[in-house]
């Protein structure tokens, strides 16, 4: 059974005040030792008049490149903004008329609403994750899935998708918002990649990046272009003749600032870790906990465990034994992340039995 360690994931732990039976990091994660300060210190300076715009910009750019560094990217090739869905929805505006999109089905509706109402002639074509590879063809223009499913926590066979995307010249744009924090990501395998980073990143909501490749990134078009998009955004606060920055911060939407003070310390925590023994750790503690309910292994391994729970009774046990968790499209949902140890499995296991 997996344990906290090596040190740096025990050193990762102290940075929580909370964590013990708190098996929710799908739905929210917890605020660092480092971010709460953080974010206190901003609202004492505000109230006493002393808030600096300009040190806000320089917060946002260390969480630009933390984030970079955490999906392999340079930081040049990432957006900011606040919302997982808005920036479908910039990719849903750069789809060509009429054009092919591949869809999960059941997937986290940010990944697929903005697709389905984006007009223009688009087709929205929905398929099981399972089957998502084999049902792309030479018209998919884009193929648009989470990494792991919210509802399941179902990993996706990436490699396939990307290599039947490769086969039939389609794009691809990965949500990975559940998967960055406990599971390795390359961004750099994709297109163009979206993470909202107030689950496993730990970071305060409103803090979302989206990293596109060079090649990609001159085919969408900057539709919320606004005047933290220019070059200089200090510079471009005014008028239409603007000059958008060359690289991926073209497609920046202007930041919640105090969002981003408490995301800096986060993500630099995250983008320290060594992401294999996070990976091992976080699933490690799934496979126990699931090994301990009797259900199956999944094909690709996760940290997030769901298991049919139609009547919500499953939830209720957690619940009236002080455990935080979530209930999905009928299913109980449980997640494993560093803050967790083998104390947490056997205390929802121990619940679960009653």
């Amino acid at each position: 059974m997996a344990t906290l360690a090596p040190p740096d994931l025990r050193d990762a732990r102290a940075e929580f005040a909370g964590g013990r039976s708190y098996l929710a990091a799908c739905t929210m994660g917890l605020a660092t030792h480092g971010s709460r300060a953080a974010v206190m210190a901003d609202l004492d300076a505000a109230a006493a008049g002393h808030a600096d715009p300009v040190a806000y910009t320089a917060i946002v750019e260390r969480t630009r490149a933390s984030f970079g560094e955490l999906v392999g990217v340079d930081a040049s090739r990432v957006a900011i903004g606040s919302q997982a869905s808005v920036f479908a929805g910039l990719i849903a505006a750069s789809v060509p008329d009429g054009a092919e999109v591949l869809c999960v089905e059941g997937d986290f509706s940010s990944m697929v609403l903005p697709f389905a109402h984006a007009g223009r002639g688009i087709r929205l074509r929905i398929a099981p994750l399972g089957g998502l590879a084999d049902a792309i063809t030479a018209d998919t223009w884009l193929v648009a899935f989470s990494l792991v499913q919210s509802a399941t926590g179902e990993v996706a066979n990436a490699a396939a998708i990307r290599a039947a995307a490769r086969r039939h010249g389609a794009r691809t744009l990965c949500d990975a918002t559940q998967a960055v924090g406990w599971m390795p990501v390359d961004a750099a395998d994709y297109d163009a990649v979206i993470c909202h980073a107030y689950k496993w990143l730990c970071a305060p909501r409103g803090v979302a990046f989206l990293a596109i490749s060079e090649d990609f990134a001159p085919i969408v078009r900057p539709v919320f272009a606004g005047w933290y998009a220019g070059g200089d955004p200090w510079v471009s606060c005014y008028g239409h003749e603007v000059e958008l920055a060359a690289d991926a911060s073209r497609f920046d939407v202007s930041p919640a600032w105090q969002a981003f003070v408490g995301a800096e310390p986060a993500l630099e925590l995250f983008a320290s870790l060594d992401a294999e023994a996070v990976y091992a750790h976080t699933t490690g503690l799934a496979a126990a906990f699931r090994a301990g309910l009797g259900l199956d292994a999944p094909e690709r391994a996760s940290a997030i465990v769901t298991w049919a729970d139609a009547d919500g009774r499953d939830l209720a046990r957690l619940a009236e034994a002080g455990i935080a968790a979530s209930g999905r499209a009928g299913r109980a949902r449980v997640a494993f992340h560093v803050f967790n140890d083998d104390q947490d499995v056997a205390d929802a296991l121990a619940a679960l039995e009653r």
